[in-house]
């Protein structure tokens, strides 16, 4: 069915940068790039996939059934998204908050043209159908000259509720904590423009540049761009085995190196932000054993903690033994949306997250990844990203905080600052207070 060449590339860096800008005369692809982070689990360095031959594209309704039947009938690479609105699949959720992006809910493409990367070398797998465009395109990329700077038309970012509306809603989620209604709850506001134009490319390289994360990811769906500089795998499939990684826990970096290391430090020895990653480890846990062999959950890391160039984070490894005869899209049903951006009880937290927040999720807090012809997947949870509607004018991100009892929300605010930082000061040089009225 595919047509493999393999190739050495002398410089990785500026290969990936020739291949990306390459490939931006595509309407589909989707590009993820571990950033050479020391990640467990890597398989490559970076893959791209591009020019649909098959694609399915849907709203929630049945959309997992659907998927599954994509995935078995196909038997080939498939790269797309999950949106976390999702929810409303398999539970009864549903989505009526402000949706400026208005992006599919589930997007898969199986690509006629994909590369592999590791190390000095580089994989090409084409369809047999275009197999005699390989040594062409290949030429073409290793050639490649960078096109012209688009230029960029970004007013204002506007921040969709002001701060005193924000500490009022955590306020009213620990309520519902304090009430027993539920232990956590992942809780997110969002920053947009309208009247917007950015260059994608050019956005998605700044991006990566102060945040260099292993999950990172450059999608294009026709109008429709996602760029993420994910540091978070939601769940990936190695033959019988499944890895979920959760994160929860953040402090901030400092360029001072004492600093930083008591920064760090206080991270390990804070409760609080220990025992938000502890309780979604549970979720994990329970979530993973819907699928598994029994007894095979196990958590391999607990509270691990990784430094990313703009925050430390605490970061715990589960994994299970799928159970025979479930499929690979019975995994990710069961555990989707991911824990570590919902709260336990999920179901609970996420009708909190419904009713609390004014701006519906979409991509952010979904999956970007794909599936290989051997049903294994791999899949980042759609964080530290900016999404951009070209055809409609509207760019936004989104950033979130774990609620838990022992939160205090004027600290959840800063947090929320933290994890912005990165997406600000590539759309706009500083945050303006008035965001916040």
């Amino acid at each position: 069915m595919r047509t493999s060449r393999k190739y050495t590339i002398e410089n990785q860096t500026d290969f990936k940068q020739s291949l990306l800008s390459w490939a931006q005369q595509f309407s589909t692809l989707v590009w993820l790039d571990s950033n050479q982070f020391p990640s467990l689990y890597a398989e490559y360095d970076a893959i791209l996939a591009v020019e649909e031959f098959t694609a399915i594209k849907t709203d929630y309704h049945q959309a997992f059934e659907q998927l599954n039947e994509y995935q078995q009938t196909t038997k080939d690479w498939i790269f797309g998204y999950l949106s976390y609105d999702l929810k409303n699949d398999t539970e009864n959720l549903t989505s009526t908050n402000v949706d400026g992006l208005r992006f599919p809910d589930l997007y898969f493409f199986q690509p006629q043209k994909l590369f592999l990367l590791k190390g000095n070398q580089c994989e090409v797998l084409y369809l047999n159908l275009c197999a005699d465009e390989i040594e062409t395109d290949w030429e073409e990329i290793e050639n490649y000259k960078l096109p012209e700077t688009i230029e960029a038309n970004l007013p204002d970012l506007k921040s969709r509720i002001s701060k005193s509306t924000y500490l009022k809603q955590v306020n009213q989620i620990l309520a519902h904590i304090h009430r027993g209604d539920i232990y956590e709850v992942n809780f997110c506001q969002e920053f947009y423009a309208e009247n917007a134009k950015i260059n994608p490319l050019t956005t998605f390289e700044a991006l990566t540049e102060i945040s260099q994360t292993p999950f990172a990811s450059f999608c294009k769906f026709d109008e429709l761009y996602a760029l993420s500089a994910s540091p978070e795998r939601y769940l990936k499939k190695i033959g019988n085995k499944i890895i979920s990684q959760p994160i929860k826990g953040t402090a901030p970096r400092s360029e001072d190196v004492n600093e930083d290391n008591s920064l760090l430090q206080a991270l390990l020895q804070d409760e609080k932000e220990k025992s938000e990653n502890v309780m979604i480890v549970d979720l994990v846990r329970n979530d993973l054993s819907k699928t598994a062999e029994k007894g095979s959950v196990q958590v391999e890391k607990l509270c691990e903690p990784y430094s990313f160039k703009q925050v430390h984070q605490l970061i715990s490894t589960v994994t299970s033994t799928l159970q025979e005869g479930k499929t690979p899209v019975d995994v990710i049903q069961t555990t989707f949306p991911m824990g570590s951006m919902t709260g336990a009880p999920k179901v609970s937290a996420m009708q909190i997250i419904e009713a609390t927040e004014s701006t519906k999720r979409g991509l952010y807090s979904g999956a970007i990844g794909f599936f290989s012809p051997q049903g294994d997947f791999d899949f980042n949870v759609v964080i530290r990203s900016i999404l951009y509607n070209q055809n409609a004018s509207f760019v936004n991100y989104m950033v979130g905080s774990a609620i838990t009892e022992k939160s205090i929300p004027e600290k959840e605010f800063q947090e929320c600052l933290v994890k912005a930082k990165a997406l600000q000061n590539v759309l706009v040089p500083e945050l303006e207070s008035n965001y916040f009225g």
